[in-house]
């Protein structure tokens, strides 16, 4: 079966760089996915792509050895069992707040006898190879988003689960669900130390913790706290912040925007 790059990174130690996927474009994707990140996330719970535009994009991801991912709209096992057909090697769902969420979700990411996910790989078979469906549930990745307070509140019981390969930060929406102002790089001291109980949750039970960002400096920060799934901003991010840079240095207004995070 083709390799999981990111399993082999995190077995090494080290982490991977993720970027998002907003645009409904396979050309874009295919620029994004030559520029030399580890893995890109399809987001189809956000934004603009839906199923008929993912499928496309994952053809684009195919031609380089990138891990393809995908968020989910929701925790629905249709619509996991949907992406993992078409190919992604890991599904990130949103919103897993207790055990018997997570429970459904790594449910629908593997076949029996582990889980209830139903046979029929269709496009994953070509991008993955003919033995797909023996290697599927060790190549797989079930990617749980932990964004709630309690989410927070049931981490480490839901990082213990065997079938959860990572917990991944939504920084925005545990920002405001703590009662603090939405923002991406978080440096609020209650942002920060609920970043350090996912992340010690993870390293507890042998498994990967995830992080939204928005600059390299912040990324690397985190890359070297432990966090091994640094997403670096979106496809729109950087096509805004680069046309706003060109724009003010063509009329010598200096100053370099940010890109902002994924939402």
């Amino acid at each position: 079966m083709r390799e999981n790059r990111l399993r082999t990174l995190w077995q090494r130690h080290e982490a991977a760089l993720c970027a998002w996927l907003t645009i409904p474009s396979s050309f874009s994707a295919e620029i994004m996915v030559h520029t030399g990140f580890d893995c890109f996330t399809i987001d189809l719970q956000h934004g603009l792509i839906d199923y008929q535009a993912a499928v496309p994009m994952l053809q684009a991801i195919s031609t380089t050895e990138a891990t393809p991912l995908a968020r989910v709209p929701w925790n629905d096992p249709g619509a996991i069992m949907k992406m993992l057909d078409a190919g992604c090697y890991g599904i990130i769902c949103p919103m897993i707040n207790k055990v018997g969420e997570a429970l459904a979700f790594t449910d629908a990411c593997r076949y029996p006898p582990q889980g209830i996910r139903s046979y029929g790989p269709k496009r994953a078979t070509m991008y993955a190879g003919d033995d797909y469906a023996a290697a599927a549930n060790d190549t797989v990745l079930a990617i749980a988003m932990i964004e709630t307070a309690a989410g927070l509140a049931n981490v480490d019981a839901i990082a213990a689960l065997p079938g959860i390969d990572a917990l991944y930060i939504g920084p925005a929406d545990l920002s405001l669900a703590l009662g603090r102002s939405q923002r991406t790089d978080q440096t609020d001291p209650v942002l920060v130390e609920a970043l350090e109980k996912v992340l010690a949750a993870t390293q507890r039970h042998g498994k990967v913790a995830g992080l939204h960002t928005a600059t390299p400096a912040y990324a690397r920060a985190m890359i070297e706290k432990g966090f091994q799934l640094v997403t670096v901003a979106s496809d729109a991010a950087f096509l805004e912040a680069e046309a706003r840079r060109i724009v003010a240095a063509t009329r010598g207004e200096g100053g370099a925007n940010q890109a902002k995070g994924p939402y």
